[in-house]
């Protein structure tokens, strides 16, 4: 007996779950914005909240005076990277490798507000930073 034809039974037409579908799509209709302008507003109002960050110093590289800073939580790990830098006195040709946990290094692109809500420790996002590349 093959899958195929295993499941010859017909089911019947529940008139009760048509009427519950078109009903949640009537809902759903009905709470759409008209206004597409509002709805691309609303999409282009950048983030305000903030994420604590709190960098640790591995190895070799300079300890901050202050570890704990808050950063816009829309920003891209590029914007933490460029912060950190500047905080170093570091140039664009010294080099840098930022870890969150001591675990993983992001990409630039990611937005700090997603890795915080993965990764965050105690509310914290705590970033690891060195001069040499010290984990994967």
């Amino acid at each position: 007996m093959s899958i195929a034809n295993s499941d010859t039974t017909t089911y019947p037409n529940n008139s009760s779950s048509t009427f519950l579908n078109t009903n949640l799509v009537e809902n759903a209709n009905s709470q759409v914005s008209l206004n597409p302008a509002t709805a691309l507003e609303k999409y282009k109002k950048k983030d305000s909240s903030k994420v604590v960050v709190r960098f640790r110093a591995i190895g070799n590289a300079p300890i901050l005076k202050q570890n704990f800073y808050k950063i816009t939580a829309s920003n891209k790990f590029q914007a933490v990277i460029q912060f950190l830098r500047k905080e170093l006195n570091y140039k664009t040709s010294d080099p840098l490798f930022l870890y969150i946990n001591s675990a993983f290094s992001p990409a630039p692109d990611e937005i700090v507000a997603n890795l915080h809500k993965c990764f965050s420790t105690d509310q914290h996002l705590i970033i690891n930073y060195c001069t040499s590349a010290a984990w994967g």
